[in-house]
């Protein structure tokens, strides 16, 4: 079988730009038909043509959901200004408005939506579960919670001083100097070894978001150094104990990086209220394993395949 796509754009009432999205559709689709949904959440600095949408969304189509994959806002080809924010409160925002969108689709069954996020939209996803009931069942691929990453090793392991700088380049900003724009990453594998750096997280990002494994137009690794104080305030998991009871898979790899999937899928799996909740530790893998190593991801979408099965 091979999945259909369908390129949409949406936007709920009150807000001002588009999200820009893929529909990836069941091979036999048939818009007379009743599909279980999934709305399929991409990495931080990543965009809805990678792993959330050719590895994850892919898959799942095949498997027989309608899977909505989709731009973060201020981001990839969706609307919204300045460009490369990475709010995570406004990414929690845009899930709740994919599944406005997919709510109005005649063949999508509003009683069976799941979720699933790679990377930080693993975090975005399981926080969007805790407080929107419309998402039934949620899985997590080497899912990151980004406000711990950002109070940790993006702020140097100073959250306060990087609180200041941001303070003083958004002042800066507002009286009309330019914004200041960061890439998260080194430029290539080799100079990233070069600077003595050996953390598997970040190597492996590089060769990803850096060479034509993974490199896409819209899969931006960069962000707006201004607006990045928002993450510093922000956890994936407050409230899990008591908000998290859909049936929850977390997904991660055996060798831990800087990034701390590893860490945050352990925790989130004890914390959960969820009386289903799986753990799958992949042997041999790391996070960027599981972004689209064919053997690491077919373990990861096998368990997600049942994981929906069952409860969607």
């Amino acid at each position: 079988m091979s999945e259909r796509t369908e390129s949409v754009s949406f936007r709920s009432p009150g807000m001002a730009w588009d999200l820009a999205g893929v529909l990836h559709l069941p091979a036999d689709f048939d818009e007379s038909g009743s599909y279980p949904a999934i709305v399929s959440v991409h990495p931080i600095g990543s965009c809805k043509e990678q792993t959330a949408g050719n590895v994850y969304a892919t898959a799942l189509a095949d498997a027989g959901y309608v899977v909505l994959v989709f731009d973060a806002s201020s981001q990839g080809e969706s609307g919204g200004q300045p460009r490369l924010v990475e709010d995570p409160q406004q990414r929690v925002e845009d899930i709740r408005v994919a599944i406005d969108h997919l709510v109005t689709l005649p063949y999508v069954d509003a009683e069976r939506i799941g979720g699933i996020g790679v990377c930080g939209g693993g975090g975005y996803v399981i926080n969007a579960t805790m407080t929107d009931r419309r998402i039934k069942a949620v899985t997590s691929i080497t899912g990151v919670n980004f406000g711990r990453l950002s109070r940790e090793s993006f702020s140097g392991y100073d959250p306060i001083g990087a609180l200041e700088r941001m303070a003083a380049q958004r002042t800066a900003e507002a009286r009309g100097e330019a914004s200041q724009v960061d890439d998260l990453l080194p430029p290539s594998v080799d100079t990233a070894r070069e600077a003595g750096i050996d953390d598997i997280d970040v190597l492996e990002a590089t060769d990803y978001y850096k060479t034509d494994r993974g490199q896409t137009e819209g899969g931006a690794t960069s962000a707006a150094f201004s607006r990045r104080a928002a993450a510093i305030g922000w956890d994936a998991f407050l409230g899990a104990e008591r908000l998290l009871t859909r049936p929850l898979l977390v997904v991660i790899g055996d060798k831990p990086g800087g990034f701390g999937a590893y860490r945050d899928g352990q925790e989130i799996y004890g914390r959960a209220a969820s009386k289903d909740k799986q753990l799958l530790v992949v042997e041999d893998t790391s996070h960027y394993d599981l972004y689209d190593r064919p053997e690491p991801t077919a373990k990861a979408l096998e368990a997600a395949t049942a994981f929906f099965g069952t409860h969607l």
